[in-house]
């Protein structure tokens, strides 16, 4: 079996070698790109199965191009990861709601970086393992083999990490989940992502849901459940 192809879009021609020597020390295959119309580009030529993205990029920035990855249908499964200096929470928040997997900040350490990606691919190959599967509550049906929400038949748009997150609800109906729990299962919990991205991501999955979203239950000073029996909500 070959090794994982990764896609490092970098436009610091030092880094992106470097990258490259480390990546491929540890077990990788890279291809560089230096700006996010190349590696948009690529990602039609091979088939990747990570992408390392930076954020400041010529012309079309990293955001940008992880916007058009989420929204195309062959590849809004890919595995991201931003690596970049711009590590205030705002970047950190609008990357994970664009659909990002893990978000590093320069500068890092190689043994890091390697050990992120390894992570994110073995949970990736843990998911493309499983059966067809399809997770109920009302007229809400999740269909994890094709990646679809619906809602009373209609198709529901939400974004990787708002997916992953009503997924992780679904799956263990009227357990209450502490937004750290949340964190891990669907970011892998990082030392810089605040829990209130839990909380962001929990108000955009109610609204997109509608009535249904008041299954969503807060749990006063812990996190979130999901419940099917209609009831009062819990200040939180």
């Amino acid at each position: 079996m070959l090794n994982p192809l990764l896609l490092v879009v970098e436009d610091d021609l030092n880094l992106a070698q470097l990258l490259e020597y480390n990546l491929n020390k540890a077990g990788y295959r890279c291809h560089l790109s230096s700006t996010g119309e190349e590696g948009f580009e690529e990602l039609s030529k091979k088939s990747f199965d990570l992408v390392l993205l930076d954020v400041m990029l010529p012309g079309m920035d990293g955001f940008e191009l992880c916007r058009k990855i989420r929204q195309h249908q062959v590849y809004k499964d890919i595995p991201i990861i931003m690596v970049t200096a711009k590590g205030e929470e705002i970047d950190r928040i609008l990357g994970f709601e664009l659909g990002i997997d893990d978000y590093v900040v320069k500068p890092f350490s190689p043994r890091e970086l390697n050990l992120r990606i390894r992570a994110i691919l073995k949970r990736d190959r843990r998911q493309g393992g499983k059966t067809e599967e399809l997770l109920k509550a009302g007229a809400l049906e999740v269909d994890l083999t094709r990646h679809i929400v619906t809602l009373d038949g209609k198709e529901l748009v939400l974004t990787l990490m708002e997916f992953k997150l009503l997924v992780a609800l679904l799956k263990r109906k009227g357990e209450a989940q502490t937004r750290e729990r949340l964190l891990s299962d669907v970011w892998d919990v990082d030392k810089n992502i605040n829990t209130r991205t839990i909380d962001t991501h929990i108000t955009r999955v109610r609204e997109k849901l509608g009535e249904t979203g008041r299954m969503i239950k807060t749990v006063r000073g812990l996190g979130y459940k999901f419940e099917e029996q209609e009831g009062d909500d819990h200040a939180g």
